[in-house]
């Protein structure tokens, strides 16, 4: 075992544990490596958001009341 890895308690719906350990099964891996890889997934999908935000952070805030005007005026709604 690597010594380096951290160890935490994670609690799953039992229906939802049941398909993890069919999966590792399946896939021939550790329910450890999919969590591993289902948490890394969600934090680069944060971390392009995070950029994504950042990229349109110069752009105007428009109100709901704005938008919907402008749908409006150009015959969108």
């Amino acid at each position: 075992m690597n010594t380096s890895l951290k160890r935490a308690t994670v609690y799953f719906d039992p229906r939802v544990h049941r398909a993890l350990r069919l999966k590792a099964v399946e896939t021939e891996s550790s329910i450890s490596d999919l969590v591993n890889e289902a948490v890394k997934t969600s934090l680069a999908e944060d971390a392009e958001d995070i950029i994504a935000f950042d990229k349109r952070a110069s752009e105007p805030d428009l109100s709901f009341e704005e938008v919907v005007k402008d749908l409006k005026r150009r015959g969108k709604i």
